[in-house]
């Protein structure tokens, strides 16, 4: 029987206007709510069953890939608690910053299954960012 707080969870997740994400072990996508289709532009559909590759801008894929694989031997991630910043890529190509965190999916022996990601788009802060960046350093008279 599904307890009403079930129901709730479920809603929750698929409802959420950030971003929430699981893949397995293999870095296929397994769970992609309605935040992730605003955030992505690819519905529930077309992202299940699919590699996280699909989210990650070409040149970056290595790097993710080594780190993701590490994870899954090893069931620890710093990105838990700490927050995560990377690009992402949307699907007409157009790049943003994504920040977010990770929870680890284990069996009941412990084993990881996979990983689950509140993603949320930080794009406009970092574009505000760099630009005082620049604006600091041309005030200053640096290159």
């Amino acid at each position: 029987m599904v307890s009403s707080f079930d129901v709730l969870a479920r809603w929750l997740v698929a409802e959420a206007h950030d971003a929430i994400i699981f893949a397995d072990r293999e870095g296929v996508i397994r769970l992609w709510n309605r935040g992730a289709e605003e955030l992505f532009g690819y519905t529930a559909a077309e992202a299940l069953g699919q590699s996280l590759d699909l989210i990650i801008p070409e040149r970056f894929r290595a790097r993710h890939w080594e780190g993701y694989r590490r994870v899954m031997a090893t069931g620890t991630t710093r990105y838990g608690r700490e927050l995560l910043a990377v690009p992402g890529m949307r699907r007409d190509g157009t790049r943003l910053s994504l920040e977010f965190t990770l929870t680890l999916l284990r069996d009941t022996e412990g084993t990881v299954l996979g990983a689950g990601a509140i993603l949320r788009d930080v794009t406009a802060r970092w574009e505000e960012m760099r630009a005082l960046r620049e604006r600091l350093a041309a005030l200053e008279g640096r290159p």
